[in-house]
């Protein structure tokens, strides 16, 4: 890429960022109520995202089973475990990742 091109890509990239942030709050003023559809999306987009996200890791791993798949379970049941005691989704999700990060890398 020449430096003319970078500083192109680096402006739309930035115009874009800018106009995922403004966006909403030109969309829906401070005055007015939010819309009950947006609130439908804010209730049920984040389980459903991470429905997704849980068929996404495991879904190589339903057809063999070896070592990953272990630590992938076991990840899986400290982030679930964590879950249902602390009612947090981001420490479930941090400390579940390092578990799984942990053994793999270490066992």
């Amino acid at each position: 890429m020449t430096v003319m091109q970078q500083i192109i890509t680096i402006a739309i990239a930035s115009v874009a960022t800018m106009a995922t942030r403004f966006t909403p709050f030109l969309i829906f003023p401070e005055g007015k109520p939010t819309p009950k559809f947006v609130k439908y999306l804010g209730d049920y987009l984040p389980p459903a995202i991470l429905g997704i996200l849980v068929v996404y890791c495991y879904k190589d791993q339903i057809l063999h089973v070896d070592q990953k798949t272990l630590f992938a379970s076991i990840a899986g049941l400290v982030t679930l475990g964590l879950h249902f005691w602390k009612r947090n989704m981001m420490i479930s999700i941090l400390v579940g990742t390092a578990t799984y990060m942990v053994l793999l890398n270490f066992m």
